[in-house]
């Protein structure tokens, strides 16, 4: 983490990923000054958290001494949310999202803009140690580049620069790893319950492969009845599954490709 001067900041969002961001940015020293969100209450919230900020459910910031505007929202409100977005000249705006390229913002009057984008889940009751978040940077200047990853440096020990095109790879790698993951997850606990045994019987499991996937080729180490092909217990398992077919749908999707995988 490195020291740096203190920026003015408003989070357009009171989100999860704006939630960690605030309280990340105010203890490296620098100043959340407004948090947006639709219904300002959400933003109450966190402004409670925060020594200078105030809620607000305006989109115009011309009045709002501001060094960066950051946009923290979903995806499906980005566009409607920086139609209405105003700032004061030269301002720096940035979005968060992983999947939206820089040009997005092309169109906000006068600003200068750039993506800020932290690889990461984030949820408000889970602690995230942000010193380790990559944060992914683009701008539409070198200038513009510095200042976004000096403040990305004040918070995380991995920062670098990617372009759209790019992130938007990092984003799908990152929708297999991380959601789709911990959904698979979730069906894993759900068949246990059904069967009333404890989830935690599970526990030493997942952590052994995720530990596995971190530290080499997840193909390589892949174990089960699928890369085995075990017929009689993918036939077993499927028959099981038989008032859950959408899970039944998804074993049989992932035996295949499981199963295509070893092929190549």
């Amino acid at each position: 983490m490195k020291t740096v001067k203190s920026k003015s900041i408003v989070l357009v969002g009171a989100g999860n990923v704006a939630w960690h961001l605030a309280q990340a940015f105010t203890a490296a020293g620098h100043q959340v000054v407004k948090v947006y969100s639709r219904s300002g209450t959400s933003g109450e919230e966190l402004t409670n958290l925060l020594p200078f900020a105030s809620p607000t459910t305006s989109l115009d910031f011309r009045n709002t001494a501001a060094d960066i505007v950051l946009v923290a929202i979903p995806d499906s409100a980005l566009i409607t949310v920086l139609e209405q977005l105003k700032v004061t000249p030269e301002t720096i705006v940035a979005h968060t999202s992983g999947s939206q390229p820089l040009t997005v913002l092309s169109e906000i009057k006068g600003a200068r803009v750039g993506v800020f984008y932290p690889l990461q889940t984030f949820s408000k009751a889970k602690p995230v140690e942000i010193l380790h978040v990559p944060i992914l940077i683009e701008a539409d200047s070198k200038e513009v580049q510095l200042e976004l990853e000096e403040l990305a440096l004040s918070i995380s020990s991995q920062v670098q620069q990617i372009d759209s095109e790019a992130r938007k790879q990092l984003h799908l790698a990152a929708v297999f790893a991380c959601n789709f993951t911990n959904h698979l997850l979730g069906i894993s606990q759900q068949i246990l319950q059904e069967s009333g045994l404890p989830k935690e019987l599970l526990h030493p499991l997942i952590k052994e492969t995720i530990a596995k996937a971190m530290h080499q080729d997840p193909y390589s180490v892949q174990t089960g009845p699928a890369i085995r092909r075990d017929d009689n217990v993918l036939q077993a398992h499927v028959q099981m599954l038989q008032q859950h077919p959408t899970f039944q749908a998804l074993y049989q999707a992932l035996t295949n490709s499981i199963q295509e995988s070893d092929q190549k």
